[in-house]
């Protein structure tokens, strides 16, 4: 439901592509001459790496595409995406034939020739780009090339505990970020301690994940469009981080809410929400079924995050379907991506976890996916839970139409670490947002121009 990500696994791995261990099959990652065809008729084996799915979301997608591809032999590769064995793999000249990957880590790994860009595949295979979103497709499209066709959507979404904000005398259009000293006042009204011990959380601004989602929100982003030059030093960096900062300081510190934050149940019945020890804080989605889950009493209040003007606003991240340089068969790889993400499998899984939720007497809050078209299809399927959660489905969706992202760049792993590194600096006292952004710009930058000059350096092979 969530994704995990090691900083040192993230900065070994780039490593591995700046060094350019990545390229050694022989060729340039453009040499794909597979005929794509829609009508034909497939075989060979299709070894899947990085796809560990085991819920009937997961299952009845992979059950409609095998039937689909027909006399193909699938091999799942157990275990999560490792990105050093995958990158192994492919300088060996022996791949996966298909890549499954966050989308932000396929710029890096499209950067030096280890996926092959997906035009013919496309083309070929007949893939309708325009139905899926706009944010997840620029995730994947580096230099006007496109690597992967988006899976999952993830957004994020304001959840706060109702009875707080009543007792503190604030609402939920207080805490959701669109008006950000109205934040920072319910903040301190919702925060709780006794004897400099904290006992109630009163918002989460969730550093250092979130930054690019508050500077988003303030009319920013971290990287220029064409995913060239890096802003982590702009104005609205530094007055996101700092604001955001300002969020725990008000709490006695970073490390007192951390420590109170890791000591919930986060996935269980004694939830922060549910024990009432956390006023409010922007959660990824997936949360609210959770909650729905293992606390459906818990007396939640949810809304979009909002933008300083008040309007929806998210940050998307989720999945992708990449086709590995040097895969043996490169054209059922492109067949499995299209049947994954097509509506009919998206609409295979709805009804699948539909009967599930029936079963268990729960109410159906649907599934976030890269389909526009599979999207609203599927939320005519939503079936009611009663308040709150049908205005937290309500919130959910809302936040979907209104997703922005960073674009794919060559050193995507760099740059996200050095964003952290100059979050975490703040948030331990060791400088300022000024002097850390500063010196993640400097890293981001150098990254990024050697990322881009040896992209340049290849087309000119």
């Amino acid at each position: 439901m969530h994704r995990v990500r090691s900083g040192l696994a993230l900065t070994a791995a780039t490593a591995l592509l700046l060094t350019g261990c990545a390229v050694g099959t022989g060729g340039s990652a453009s040499d794909d001459d597979t005929d794509y065809d829609p009508d034909a008729e497939l075989s060979g084996e299709l070894s899947v790496m990085g796809f560990s799915g085991v819920d009937e979301v997961a299952t009845s997608r992979v059950e409609y595409t095998e039937g689909e591809l027909g006399d193909v032999d699938v091999k799942l590769i157990e275990g999560d995406l490792d990105i050093q064995q995958f990158l192994s793999a492919v300088a060996s000249g022996e791949p996966p034939e298909l890549l499954y990957a966050d989308r932000d880590q396929i710029g890096s790994l499209a950067a030096r020739g280890a996926l092959l860009p997906l035009d013919r595949c496309i083309d070929g295979e007949g893939i309708d780009m325009e139905q899926y979103r706009e944010s997840a497709v620029d995730q994947v499209t580096l230099d006007g090339q496109v690597y992967g066709i988006p899976e999952f959507n993830q957004v994020q979404v304001t959840m706060a505990n109702a009875d707080l904000l009543s007792a503190a005398g604030v609402t939920i259009e207080d805490v959701n970020g669109s008006d950000r000293e109205a934040m920072t006042a319910a903040n301190q009204a919702l925060t709780k301690s006794n004897g400099g011990a904290l006992t109630v959380i009163g918002v989460d601004s969730k550093l250092p994940e979130f930054l690019p989602l508050w500077v988003a929100a303030s009319g920013g982003s971290l990287l220029s469009e064409d995913g060239r030059t890096a802003s982590l030093d702009s104005q609205e960096a530094i007055d996101s981080l700092t604001w955001a900062v300002g969020i725990y300081d008000d709490q006695g510190g970073f490390s007192k809410v951390k420590a109170f934050r890791d000591s919930a149940d986060f996935f269980g019945a004694g939830n922060q929400f549910a024990t009432s020890v956390l006023g409010a804080m922007p959660m990824e989605q997936w949360y609210i079924n959770v909650l729905n889950e293992v606390s459906p009493d818990a007396p939640m209040a949810f809304d979009t995050v909002r933008t300083t003007e008040g309007e929806p606003i998210a940050f998307a991240g989720g999945s992708a379907w990449a086709i590995p340089s040097g895969t043996q068969n490169a054209a059922a790889a492109c067949r499995w991506a299209k049947l994954m993400t097509s509506v009919d499998a998206w609409k295979v899984a709805a009804d699948a976890r539909l009967s599930a939720r029936e079963a268990e007497g729960k109410p159906f809050t649907g599934i976030l996916t890269g389909n526009t078209v599979a999207d609203e299809q599927i939320r005519e399927m939503v079936t009611s839970g009663g308040e709150p959660w049908d205005s937290g489905i309500e919130a959910m969706y809302e936040a979907n139409d209104h997703t922005v992202s960073l674009p794919a760049n060559p050193a995507d792993a760099e740059f996200e670490q050095a964003m952290q590194d100059a979050v975490n600096s703040v948030l331990n006292g060791e400088a300022t947002p000024e002097e850390a952004l500063a010196k993640a710009q400097e890293t981001a930058q150098k990254a990024l121009d050697e990322g881009w000059q040896t992209i340049e350096e290849r087309g000119g092979e």
